[in-house]
């Protein structure tokens, strides 16, 4: 089979780089000790493309020099949050490289908590609580404004009571029975973007957009609140997020309905009043939306 000619293709992108950059980092401030954990994927965009076109390795930066930069930088920059360090590792980059032309981090911290035991904080203990995953993705084009995502996902939460599903749509295949009150559960992912990358206390936002999630899903302690449907909810939170941290322009969230049955035990001579339920690998319904603030019309 005859080889296109470079006449009749073109580039659509280009980029590469190191995945899985793993790091901790330990700070000591005498018997107290603060740590942070990461995996960093780094992806570079060069201005030429003679490695695609001709195999001219010239302007390659190795993916192992990279990954060496990655820990370099962990120790001269330090780590205060994960959006920081991507920021850093950006215009480490852009400045030191006049062929790289854009820079894409994503980061992951694994989620490590400070044991505590009646309210006491240990100095140097942690303990690996996977309760939810932090992440952030940085953007950066050479001259350019950095462009930053923070996130959660895999953060599982699930209520007993108040949530319902009825008066939907049916046709001739609808088989699903309208219920007025079903278990909830559900694995969070939520992605948002923040209107500038300066002044920012990423650490209080990310725990802001986390607790406003769980808030709303759950609702008060005492009571609950009623959902009519993931959707509502989901829409619900987005807007608290957006009215409550000024510095997210925008927000995605997906919130798959992992399903619980009750177990049928009439034939076992028992009656199960949704005490006892299978849960459901798939399908599983998958509600998402995107909300951000409204553009401000120009004059």
């Amino acid at each position: 089979m005859a080889a296109a000619s470079d006449q009749t293709v073109e580039f659509v992108r280009t980029g590469y780089g190191k995945n899985a950059v793993k790091v901790l980092v330990i700070r000591r401030e005498g018997s107290h000790h603060y740590i942070i954990e990461l995996k960093a994927d780094v992806e570079l965009t060069l201005k030429s493309r003679k490695d695609y076109l001709t195999g001219d390795n010239s302007d390659i930066i190795p993916t192992d020099t990279i990954k060496n930069t990655v820990h370099a930088l962990a120790k001269i920059k330090g780590v205060k949050t994960i959006e920081q360090f991507s920021l850093d590792i950006c215009r480490h980059f852009l400045t030191s490289f006049n062929h790289v032309l854009r820079v894409n981090v994503h980061i992951e911290e694994a989620p490590w908590r400070r044991l505590e035991k009646n309210g006491v904080e240990h100095v140097h203990a942690f303990i690996y609580s996977p309760e939810a995953c932090r992440f952030c993705d940085a953007e950066q084009n050479l001259n350019g404004i950095p462009v930053v995502h923070s996130g959660v996902k895999n953060m599982t939460v699930l209520k007993t009571t108040q949530s319902g599903f009825d008066g939907f749509h049916r046709d001739r295949f609808t088989t699903l029975q309208e219920v007025k009150d079903r278990c909830f559960c559900t694995s969070v992912y939520a992605r948002w973007l923040y209107n500038k990358s300066q002044d920012v206390d990423f650490d209080a936002a990310w725990k802001c957009v986390k607790d406003t999630i769980i808030e709303k899903f759950a609702g008060p302690y005492d009571s609950g609140e009623f959902s009519p449907s993931v959707q509502k909810t989901l829409y619900e939170t987005q807007v608290l997020v957006l009215d409550r941290v000024p510095e997210v322009d925008e927000i995605e969230m997906v919130m798959p309905n992992q399903h619980y049955i009750t177990i049928e035990m009439t034939k076992m001579g028992l009656t199960n009043k949704d005490e006892v339920l299978l849960a459901l690998d798939n399908p599983s319904g998958n509600i998402t939306g995107t909300v951000r603030r409204k553009q401000r019309a120009k004059l």
